[in-house]
Formats: structure tokens, C-alpha cells, sequence
């Protein structure tokens, strides 16, 4: 398809849940939920993308049925618009840390793939077994490392597996815990210290640690059948229904409501067991079941059949990847500074609250 916009540039969703302001770093088409900015005098895209980020978009509603908003309003919007070099300059310094989040971003994907690719090659693919068998060392693993896996296969309910490998339910590598939402009068338990998590904050994560919600719990003493607060970071969260499946590992410390499982591990290999449930995930999904949403149940769980190595490989799968996902850990916690900086930043640049050096002043407040 021909690009409508030749050039990169701003998006503008205008319609229901797509409303907001996007930037496009390559050519683009949009269809009739959207507008795109076309300048008609010279200015600065990505500038004119952090100026309207700073506008409430979603507050302009045309009365129809569905909230969208209008040309006519979007075009009266007031912006105040500084000189060219202003413009760039501002776009260059919000742009650098917008550029530093997707770079850890895309880090962090490289990261678990190379995870996720080792976990194929042990415990799906079984490679390094079929190495041995056939007399060669395996590939990517060192000597003491090959020495932990068999040289032969052996008939299992789930096909052939490594020898003295087992069949069993994922649980036997997991405690499955279940929590609950504190009721809304208690004000306490919604305005203190502890993060906890939903279903809808799992779904919206984009990473693959959750460390920031928009709800907290400061009571510590809370009842199983009110929420539970998950022992330890790293542990899985799974959404049980609605967005069934959606699963992340917790970057901190936090509580969860009744629209997720934990999975806390029974052996210190909580990355061992992120990458069984991402295998298995689509599995699970298939089998969950309801009268509304497909929800994943104890029973789900229960009956699962995953191939259980021996510990010893697990320990050593373990090992090997920690340091991808505590790497992985600190790119996210690092975006977050980030964007805490540019989100202070963005409305005193764009309103001139912060005039930069470079553009004829220091630092001037309206």
C-alpha cells in the first residue's frame, strides 16, 4: 500500500479506544480512525509530537455515540511554537531518552530470545541428549555442563524423553497461589506502600517484568482470602481469565487480586519455570475453560504434562540465564528513571518553563 504520509511523522488516533497521539519513524498510512499532521509551515515533527503529548487529546469529544475527536477541534488546539533550532533541540533531548527506553526494549527481547532458544535446545528439542547419543559433544555446551544430561532416550506418556526424565503436571516444580481484592472502603489497603497486581496490569505490561502498578495495599497482614502478597520477586504471574494467558515475573515484591496465579518455585529456578509456562502456555489456554471468559483453573495446572529434567540440569539451565534476566531487570528498572525524566521534563520544555542554553537563554520561568 502506498504510504499516505510520505515522510515520518505524527499520528493523531481519534476515535474510541484509539485515541491519543503517536509518532512514526518511518512513512505511514492511516485509515479513518485517525488523522496525521501534515505542517504547513516549517517545523519540527518530533517536536510537534512531545507538543502534543502535553495536550488532553481524550478530553475533546464530539458527543457521538462512540468518543472521538474532531478536526475542527484538534486544529483549534493552542500550541505555543518556539523557533526551528528550539524545536530540534527539544526533540533531541526528549528523543535521547525515548531512543535509550526502545533500545532497552529491544535489548531485553534479544535477551529472553537467547533464553527462550537455550530452552528449546535442552528441554524441547532435547539436543544436547541427541548429541551424546550420537557420540558428539554438544553444541553451545561446555564438558562438566554435557555431563549432566543422558546419552539415550526411554518411552514416556509424552513420547520419548531423556533418560530418568519424567512426565508430570507443571506443579510439581511450582506452589500455585491465589489472591483477592481488598474491599474499596478500606481505604488503607488502596494508599500505601505494597504494589499488587491485576490481570489488566499483567495484560498491559510490556516487558517481562512487572514492577509498577497504579494500585497498593499497605497492610502486610492480610488474609489469604483477601489478597496475597507474592514471598519473592522473579515468581510468574499468570492471568487466569479474560486476557488468559498473559503472564509476566515480578520485578519487586507485591500483592495480586483474584484475576491472576503466582507461581512461586519450590528451588530457587524461577527463570527455569518463566520458560516452561512460555512453552506451555498455548497449552494451557487451549484447555481453559468458562461460562464467560476462558479462565484458567487449578485443574488446568493440575493436569498439565511437561517434561521435569533432572535438577541438576535445571540448576545448570538456571545459572546460565540468570544473568539475562537480572540484565533484562535492569534495562526496565532504568527506563523507568528514563521516563520519569522525560515525563518532567516534556511540559516545562514544550510550555518554555525550561529555556535551554543552547537557544539564547538559561533558565527562564513564566
Amino acid at each position: 500500500m502506498e504510504p499516505l504520509c510520505k515522510h515520518p511523522g505524527v499520528v493523531v488516533g481519534r476515535k474510541g479506544a484509539y485515541r491519543g497521539i503517536h509518532y512514526s519513524s518511518k512513512p505511514f498510512y492511516v485509515i479513518d480512525t485517525a488523522f496525521y499532521v501534515q505542517p504547513r509551515t516549517e517545523i519540527d515533527l518530533k517536536w510537534a509530537y512531545y507538543a502534543l503529548l502535553t495536550q488532553d487529546i481524550n478530553s475533546m469529544d464530539s458527543g457521538s455515540a462512540i468518543p472521538s475527536t474532531s478536526r475542527e477541534d484538534f486544529c483549534a488546539l493552542p500550541v505555543g511554537v518556539p523557533p526551528l533550532t528550539e524545536q530540534r533541540t527539544i526533540a533531541h533531548i526528549l528523543g535521547t531518552l525515548d531512543d535509550k527506553i526502545e533500545l532497552n526494549r529491544r535489548m531485553n527481547e534479544t535477551l529472553e530470545a537467547m533464553a527462550q532458544a537455550t530452552f528449546k535446545s535442552w528441554f524441547v528439542d532435547f539436543e544436547p541428549v541427541r548429541a551424546k547419543a550420537e557420540g558428539r559433544q554438544p553444541l553451545g555446551v561446555d564438558v562438566a555442563t554435557a555431563s549432566l544430561f543422558p546419552n539415550s532416550f526411554e518411552n514416556s506418556t509424552d513420547g520419548k524423553i531423556p533418560k530418568g526424565w519424567e512426565v508430570g503436571p507443571i506443579l510439581t516444580r511450582a506452589q500455585l497461589l491465589s489472591g483477592g481484592t481488598p474491599k474499596t472502603d478500606r481505604r488503607e489497603y488502596w494508599d500505601g506502600d505494597i504494589l499488587w497486581a491485576s490481570a489488566k496490569d499483567v495484560s498491559q505490561c510490556r516487558d517481562t517484568f512487572l514492577v509498577q502498578t497504579e494500585r497498593t495495599i499497605t497492610d502486610r497482614g492480610l488474609t489469604e482470602s483477601a489478597t496475597q502478597l507474592v514471598p519473592e520477586f522473579c515468581t510468574v504471574v499468570v492471568a487466569r481469565g479474560a486476557t488468559t494467558g498473559r503472564m509476566v515475573l515480578l520485578g519487586r515484591e507485591m500483592a495480586m487480586n483474584q484475576t491472576c496465579y503466582a507461581l512461586a518455585t519450590t528451588d530457587k529456578t524461577p527463570f527455569f519455570l518463566y520458560c516452561l509456562m512460555r512453552s506451555q502456555i498455548e497449552q494451557l489456554v487451549h484447555a481453559a475453560h468458562g461460562s464467560v471468559f476462558d479462565t484458567i483453573t487449578t485443574t488446568t495446572f493440575a493436569s498439565s504434562g511437561v517434561v521435569l529434567p533432572a535438577e541438576s540440569v535445571v540448576k545448570a539451565f538456571e545459572a546460565r540465564v540468570a544473568p539475562f534476566f537480572f540484565r533484562m531487570l535492569s534495562n526496565v528498572m532504568e527506563s523507568l528513571s528514563l521516563a520519569a525524566i522525560r515525563d518532567a521534563l516534556l511540559p516545562k520544555l514544550i510550555s518554555g518553563e525550561i529555556r535551554l542554553p543552547c537557544c539564547g537563554s538559561e533558565i527562564a520561568v513564566p
